[in-house]
Parts: structure tokens; C-alpha cells; sequence
């Protein structure tokens, strides 16, 4: 018998009857060499990138939006010459928002929807913002995991980003992971945002279409944030028609349509309605596509679709000179000295908050 001390797992007074025994290397096995020596892949280039993304590889655009998303400095440029090189390739796709309070069934209709519209021929991407938490600054993004069968496809992408606190629920890259997406070869964008009302409009300054989920029952808790999202919507949708719902949602669509009457339409020569729809049981799915169509059809006719896209790459422009400014302004090696007492000056009352704003102006002059 080998000798060799007996493991841990032996019990007391044990007798030959267990014959294992713990033995010392003498030498590493070979294929342990190998594989703690392999180093680790170096991330992709951009020209790998470019070429992965228009090929369709979904791995590499995966890679090429975290790289986007990234706050290092070092992945800035890389990111932004990946964008200018797609830029000509996007631009394809039809682009749909899709908001609602929390538990109107936005996930569950996306991916329906979207395995509806891949047995059409089309492929989709969702990109699902998930609320980051004010404390923690974590997200869940449990949004890929609920679109269990839709992420199964081969012809769909799915990809769970935080909000970030972003006005408007929309990841502050979202933007640029559309430009991949197109270039990628994906026709249908659904952008699923955090339902957290009137700051949707950030929204609608990326998309095309914008559809806006009610659930039957909900009108009362809904009075604050209809006005300003509605009269964005265009097309509203009573999801959960079904069951005893049923007459509920009729109820609810009725009433939404004449609170319709007296908004201004979210896009010019486009009468915006509601409509009801089941999605658990896939009911009114075929509606909502033909209407989306229809929709389209109609702005690149009279060419308020083409306009509304160079709107938003100026609204895009703009956002970012802000951001840039902010950026800058924080970054100054003068302000960052300067900011912390004028805070607390501010805090304790010694100092105006308009005073302070200026003291601080002051010192941060172009």
C-alpha cells in the first residue's frame, strides 16, 4: 500500500477497510502547467470589433458596448472611433420605446413582441434599462433572465445597462449602443425604459416610435405622471386584457381615448390611440405592428420621420456639450479646492446659495 498520511474525512479508530491515503506531489501534473499559465485573452481591437459587429457576431457587440459604456479614460477614444467607423452602417432600424409604470407587463409584451417579429424575418434587439439603486448605485438587471425564450434566439440581442440615475430611466450611453446594435444588423430596436414618468421625455429623443403601457384598473394612480407622458405616447397600449381584465381594459382604453381629445399629438399628422392588448396570451400583437408600420410608413412619406432623426443627433450633440462642461467644471483643479468650503458655508447658512454659485463661477473662467 501507498504510503501517505489518511485525509481528514477518515473516522477515528478506522481500520484497513479504508485504504485511502493522501500522497505529496513530487511533481506538477503537466496539464496543471498549461492551464495556469494560459493568459488571459487581451480584449478585442477595434478593428476586430468593427469587423465582429457587421458580421453579426453578438459577442463582440456585447464587448463593443461595455467598451462604450466604460468611465475610463483609457477606453474613450477607442469607443469613439468605433463609433465613427459604424456610423455609416446604422441608421437601418426602426427604433420603439416602450415605458410603463412598474408591473404593467413591459417585459413580458417585449418579449412576445419580439419573438412575434422574428418569426416575420426581422431582427430585434432590446436594450432594457434597469433602475440603478440611489444608495447603492447597483442594479439587478434581471431584464435578459425574464426574456428567457426571446434570448434564446439566434436573431435577437438582449442587454440588461443601469440607469445610472439618468433623467428619463435611458442608460447614458444608450445613444451609441443604438448605432451598434444597427450596424450589427438589427431592424427593430426596443428600447424598454424605468417607468418613472415625466422624465420620459429623454426617451422619446432616441426613438422613433413611442408606446406607453397602461394596465386597466390603475387610472387613480396614474393622474400624475398621464399628462406628461401621455401627450409623448404615440400609441398607448391596456396590456393585461384578459381573464375578468377584460371589461376593465375595454373600460380603461375608452376613457384614454377621450383624454386623447385634448392633447397636442406627439408627432405632427399622427392621431394617437389606445388600444388594448393581452400580452401572456400574445393578443394584439399583430395591431400594435401594422399600427407601428403604418406609423412609419407615414412619417418617411411626409418626412417627419427624417426630421425628427436630425432633431435628435442635434439633441444628442447638445446633451453631450453639457455633459462635457460639467465634466470639465468639476475636473478643475481650482474648483475642486474651492467647492468643499463654499458647501458648507452654504450648509450652515453663512453664505447665500446665488452668492455661492457665483463665488464659484468666479473662479472657473474659460
Amino acid at each position: 500500500m501507498a504510503k501517505g498520511r489518511k485525509p481528514e474525512w477518515t473516522p477515528p479508530n478506522a481500520g484497513k477497510e479504508y485504504a485511502t491515503r493522501v500522497l505529496k506531489a513530487t511533481s506538477t501534473p503537466r496539464g496543471i502547467v498549461k492551464e495556469t499559465s494560459k493568459k488571459r485573452s487581451s480584449f478585442p481591437t477595434v478593428d476586430e470589433l468593427v469587423e465582429g459587429i457587421k458580421r453579426g457576431d453578438r459577442t463582440l457587440l456585447a464587448k463593443a458596448i461595455t467598451l462604450i459604456e466604460s468611465n475610463a479614460p483609457q477606453h474613450f477614444e477607442a469607443g469613439q472611433e468605433l463609433i465613427r467607423r459604424l456610423l455609416p452602417d446604422s441608421g437601418n432600424s426602426i427604433r420603439i420605446g416602450v415605458t410603463g409604470m412598474p408591473g404593467a407587463g413591459k417585459s413580458t409584451f417585449i418579449e412576445n413582441f419580439g419573438i412575434w417579429l422574428l418569426g416575420k424575418g426581422h431582427k430585434v434587439a432590446v436594450l432594457a434599462i434597469d433602475p440603478s439603486s440611489t444608495i447603492s448605485r447597483g442594479s439587478i438587471l434581471g431584464d435578459k433572465t425574464r426574456m428567457e425564450e426571446l434570448s434564446k434566439h439566434p436573431g435577437s440581442f438582449i442587454r440588461p445597462s443601469p440607469s445610472g440615475g439618468a433623467l428619463g430611466g435611458v442608460a447614458r450611453k444608450t445613444r451609441e449602443t443604438i448605432i451598434l446594435c444597427e450596424a450589427a444588423g438589427f431592424d427593430i430596436v426596443l428600447i424598454e425604459t424605468v417607468g418613472v414618468g415625466q422624465s420620459e421625455v429623454t426617451v422619446r429623443s432616441m426613438v422613433d416610435f413611442f408606446l406607453l403601457m397602461q394596465i386597466p384598473g390603475a387610472g387613480d394612480e396614474l393622474q400624475g405622471i398621464k399628462k406628461g407622458v401621455m401627450e409623448l405616447a404615440d400609441l398607448i397600449v391596456v396590456n393585461k386584457a384578459d381573464g375578468e381584465n377584460i371589461a376593465a381594459a375595454e373600460l380603461a382604453c375608452r376613457e384614454l381615448n377621450n383624454a386623447l381629445h385634448y392633447l397636442l399629438p406627439a408627432t405632427p399628422n399622427w392621431t394617437t390611440k389606445a388600444i388594448t392588448c393581452s400580452a401572456i396570451q400574445k393578443k394584439g400583437i399583430a395591431e400594435i405592428w401594422e399600427i407601428i408600420e403604418k406609423f412609419v410608413e407615414q412619417g418617411k412619406s411626409s418626412g417627419v420621420f427624417y426630421a425628427r432623426r436630425k432633431n435628435q443627433v442635434l439633441e444628442w450633440f447638445e446633451s453631450l456639450i453639457q455633459e462635457a462642461v460639467l465634466n470639465r467644471f468639476y475636473s478643475d483643479a481650482k474648483v475642486k479646492k474651492k467647492l468643499p468650503l463654499l458647501k458648507k458655508q452654504v450648509e450652515e447658512g453663512s453664505l447665500p446659495v446665488m452668492l455661492a454659485v457665483q463665488q464659484i463661477l468666479e473662479i472657473y473662467k474659460v
